[in-house]
């Protein structure tokens, strides 16, 4: 079952932005695509564990700040070296003029 939870105001991320969320002990990535559409993957790069919200954001595209590598944000595709782990991405639904991000409960 899914459980959503807020991650933040509609205002809070501007279109081609990322935005740090914290929640559980577990780092997450919000971004707002040109079009104005919201996306969420884990926080953290899968090569080096830096925070992706540190980073810079093109197109469909997150840049880890560390060393370069991207992953496509829509899907979690690792896109260039030295990142070949996909990042997790996770259902987003916006509530009102707030943006949610949708997260598995554990058993």
């Amino acid at each position: 079952m899914t459980r959503w939870i807020e991650a933040c105001g509609l205002d809070d991320i501007e279109a081609e932005d990322v935005l740090r969320f914290d929640h559980g002990g577990a780092s997450f990535a919000i971004y707002r695509d040109p079009e104005g559409a919201f996306f969420a993957t884990d926080g953290l790069c899968t090569h080096e564990r830096v925070h992706l919200a540190d980073g810079l954001v093109m197109g469909d595209q997150i840049e880890c700040p560390k060393h370069n590598g991207r992953f496509n944000y829509k899907t979690g595709a690792a896109l260039r070296a030295p990142v070949c782990v996909n990042l997790r991405t996770y259902p987003v639904r916006v509530a009102g003029d707030r943006v949610e991000i949708g997260l598995e409960e554990t058993q």
